[in-house]
């Protein structure tokens, strides 16, 4: 319970759960299982309706797909529930960012990869100071 008052990290507050009963609706959700709400009146300094997202989990900005992207900046009116994005065949499906997890991909040769380092061939001259 004291992670929902003081956790933003792992889903929403109690205080946004508040706000989305006073002012917000939901208007779908993604495979993620991200959902996303607009506000039901025009309480924005421009004019527009509020839009924002409640993360399924660790809140991570690269968990949102582009086609909900476009839709919380206002770059497409209507949100994929209604207008989807046309899917072109060399797209590939959406991955969040693993960078810092256990997931993250790791060059050969780098000290976080698992193995043995391979050992140096030569081409290295360390600097000496004149």
């Amino acid at each position: 319970m004291l992670g929902r008052i003081f956790g933003w990290t792992s889903g929403a507050t109690l205080g946004t759960f508040f706000t989305i009963a006073k002012r917000g609706e939901l208007i779908g959700s993604d495979e993620h299982g991200n959902r996303y709400y607009q506000s039901r009146d025009n309480t924005s300094y421009d004019g527009r309706r509020r839009r924002w997202v409640i993360y399924n989990g660790y809140a991570d900005a690269s968990k949102v797909t582009p086609d909900w992207h476009g839709w919380l900046h206002y770059t497409f009116d209507e949100p994929p529930t209604e207008a989807p994005l046309p899917r072109r065949r060399w797209e590939k499906d959406h991955r969040p960012n693993m960078t810092g997890t256990p997931l993250a991909w790791r060059p050969p040769g780098s000290l976080a990869a698992e193995g043995v380092r391979p050992a140096a061939v030569g081409d290295y001259e360390a600097w000496k100071p004149e």
